[in-house]
């Protein structure tokens, strides 16, 4: 196999040009049948195996600086620069990076994980190998979708100070280019990105621009023509009239050809645009009809690309069929999406009352203000973005929202531990950002019909309001406790004696296995559903007053979260008890699975369990 040739940084240039031909049907080859075991992001690194290929053959690692954008992409880079063998841990605890990760190899430069950073990063090493004089390749690859992010547009808008090689690779995964329009661009690219062309433009200029009078005249009217024609003919003007070089379109699958654009683009001097047209899913059929399908997927049927495992309903699901009953019962009922209507559940509202759904692209922060705005007209906006993403919009939750306490719903999707994409997923800390906020309401629900309980009251409410739920499938036990829901009301599930686990949302679930537990140890302890974490039930906890060990759990770190607040509050009001939070601990989360991560963290019922026990027994 020629794939064995590569097994460190650089090795791909020593291949022949037979070889080089052969080399995308293995790397394909081993990704399917890798990630069929795995899981991971497939569609997206299928369609970018010639582009990495390309970079690899112009660019020398770890010396220059290749960024990407996401960095779901990168298992291509990952195996061109030594790292196949890590394929088979992929994503498991302690094993390989789903996404780039500058302590796994030098040769990532800027770790993601997020949408648009990669301009804003790659801008920022380019001038300061400007600033130190020093010579290395800074090369940054962009999806067109991130390319919707503001923060990408804030990064091509500050490229064009820069006057050393910035070179951004656009890679368009969903538009179809015409031929012609294609041909009469390269054909002009190849024109002005040579040597010949550049020296003889700026030749002309300097000497019209001698001229007493008429000169500068001249020059003015020259490039108005000019830039009127090149508007005429080709795609990239926009990024041109801000000062970015645009190359392009190129057959993301012509290894040849990019290599060439490419090259040419590290010769100029300043920011230049190769546009890439690639297509998601090359190579496996399965993923490439259905690419969305195959963004993030799970173990899959190598011959049909079915997962392996069944599963069921998920929260996500709950939330699908709740948010489509609300859209027929309402029609001021309106849903929002950062770019993700298939992973928030937001398709089947969008079919319904495709007037009411708004796809706004990778942009939260617009996403929030923009409910704002039909929150003040009487609509009754939801926006479903996931936990880790919702980040990216805090001062918009704050300023656009909040300050005008104004009725937009946030439905927070994979809020707590999400598993395998690890670090920059993990929905952790949106309890504790959303704490800060005055006149947020914050809800989490016990299981599948309390989620659909809570979207329907919150649609009732004239104030923000946050229901996070997590990933995977919804909870299905404690059907018979559905108390109606009441702001700021916990719910009392089972009662007991000197011991209170006082659960919020997920955690009421491994509350259960934690009361089970110590009941065989001989401990019973009451189980509460704390429903909310803003406002806490202040009537509740003052009763609570009579418990020697009040147990908060949540699934957030444990700085800020719920359980500091109930700690807080419970010391005010001259408890002489003890309150133990469980909580997750203030650090970053690595990649693994749900369930060996919540025990590693200490988070799984047993470990809860033997805590509680150790720590009674001090009481006691």
């Amino acid at each position: 196999m020629i794939l064995d040739k590569i097994n460190a940084p650089n090795d791909i240039k020593r291949l022949s040009k037979e070889e080089l031909k052969t080399l995308p049907k293995e790397i394909r080859k081993f990704l399917i049948e890798h990630l069929s075991v795995t899981g991971g992001h497939l569609a997206s690194n299928l369609g970018a195996v010639e582009l990495t290929m390309a970079l690899h053959m112009v660019m020398d690692f770890p010396k220059d600086k290749l960024i990407w954008d996401v960095s779901h992409q990168c298992y291509t880079h990952k195996i061109l620069t030594g790292r196949k063998d890590g394929f088979d841990e992929l994503r498991k605890y302690g094993g390989m990076s789903g996404f780039s990760n500058p302590r796994e190899s030098n040769c990532d430069v800027f770790g993601a994980g997020h949408a648009s950073t990669s301009l804003s990063a790659g801008l920022g090493m380019a001038m300061a190998r400007q600033i130190k004089g020093e010579d290395y390749k800074v090369v940054s690859v962009i999806g067109d979708g991130s390319l919707t992010g503001g923060l990408a547009l804030e990064a091509l808008n500050n490229a064009a100070s820069l006057k050393s090689n910035f070179t951004i690779i656009l890679n368009d995964n969903k538009m179809s280019i015409s031929p012609n329009v294609g041909g009469m661009s390269m054909q002009l690219a190849n024109l002005r990105t040579s040597r010949g062309y550049t020296d003889l433009k700026d030749d002309i200029t300097q000497s019209l621009e001698k001229i007493p009078v008429y000169g500068d005249k001249i020059v003015a009217h020259i490039r108005r023509t000019k830039n009127g024609m090149k508007q005429l003919v080709i795609p990239g003007m926009l990024f041109e009239q801000i000062g970015i070089m645009y190359l392009g379109p190129v057959d993301g699958h012509d290894v040849d050809a990019m290599v060439r654009v490419i090259r040419r683009a590290l010769k100029f001097k300043g920011p230049v645009m190769v546009h890439v047209v690639t297509k998601k899913g090359k190579g496996f059929a399965p993923a490439e009809n259905h690419p969305s399908r195959f963004h993030g997927t799970s173990p899959y049927d190598l011959a049909t690309g079915i997962p392996k495992k069944r599963t069921l309903p998920g929260y996500t699901d709950i939330f699908s069929t709740v948010m489509k009953k609300m859209g027929a019962r309402d029609k001021k009922v309106v849903a929002i999406t950062a770019a993700m209507e298939g992973g928030t559940g937001l398709r089947r509202f969008h079919i319904a009352y495709p007037d009411r759904f708004f796809d706004v692209g990778i942009a939260e922060e617009h996403a929030v203000t923009f409910a704002a705005g039909l929150a003040t007209q009487g609509l009754k906006p939801v926006f479903a973005v996931y936990s880790t993403f919702l980040q990216r919009a805090y001062d918009e939750v704050i300023h656009d929202v909040c300050i005008q306490n104004l009725p937009v719903v946030f439905a927070i999707d994979r809020a707590g531990i999400v598993g395998q994409d690890g670090v920059t997923h993990q929905g952790v800390f949106d309890i504790s950002f959303l704490l800060t906020m005055p006149n947020m309401t914050i809800m989490a629900p016990k299981n599948k019909w309390e989620l659909s309980d809570m979207v329907k009251y919150a649609l009732t409410m004239n104030s923000p309001v946050a229901i996070r739920y997590p990933k995977g499938d919804a909870y299905d036990g404690l059907e018979d406790f559905r108390a109606p829901i009441k702001k700021g009301t916990s719910e009392e599930i089972y009662e007991g004696e000197e011991i209170l686990l006082y659960a919020f949302g997920s955690m009421v679930k491994t509350a259960e296995k934690v009361r089970e537990i110590l009941l065989e140890r001989g401990i019973n302890a009451t189980l509460t559903n704390a429903r909310f974490a803003a406002p806490l039930d202040r009537h509740y906890l003052l009763d609570a007053k009579k418990y020697k060990l009040i147990v908060t759990m949540e699934e957030n770190v444990l700085s800020g979260g719920f359980g500091e607040h109930v700690t807080e509050f419970m010391h005010q009001s001259k408890f002489e008890g003890d309150v133990m939070n469980v909580a997750l601990p203030n650090e970053f989360i690595q990649h693994g699975s749900r369930d060996v991560l919540l025990k590693v963290l200490g988070m799984d019922a047993q470990s809860i369990a033997d805590r509680i026990v150790r720590s009674y027994k001090k009481i006691i």
